[in-house]
């Protein structure tokens, strides 16, 4: 039962945290500043922690996620959540490095963390430039 209410709890935040891009109003009119950028930046982390939380809980659970090009010998939770984290880093920021890939329904999760990290700097430009012409 905490399972699926740790998943629920950390899915909810990464909508949570997406959605403050889209409500008017949250983002200063300038857009370039320390403001944004620290708010972008907390969002970002809030979506790799969270998708490595995804990633972490549904392995507990006995899915498998994803496979790597060199498992280490010794692995506790702190190093496989630390490995979670990496992948939903190099997923949420680029295509990946290819040491790590994602099997199963990780792939399908992984689509869908590329696909936000694709799309946040273009919400995001879209909307301080909005914003801005409205000033």
């Amino acid at each position: 039962m905490i399972y699926f209410i740790t998943l629920a709890f950390t899915i909810y935040c990464i909508v949570m945290s997406l959605r403050t891009i889209f409500i008017p109003n949250t983002i200063k009119g300038k857009i370039v500043s320390v403001e944004n950028f620290i708010y972008l930046t907390f969002v970002y982390i809030t979506i790799l922690i969270g998708f490595g939380l995804v990633y972490i809980l549904l392995e507990t659970k006995g899915f498998q996620i994803m496979i790597e090009q060199y498992p280490m010998a010794t692995e506790n939770f702190v190093e496989r959540f630390g490995t979670y984290l990496y992948f939903s880093a190099v997923t949420l920021f680029s295509v990946g490095y290819g040491d790590i890939a994602p099997i199963g329904i990780g792939r399908l999760i992984a689509m869908v963390e590329a696909l936000i990290g694709y799309t946040i700097p273009a919400a995001f430009v879209a909307k301080a430039v909005y914003g801005r012409e409205r000033k």
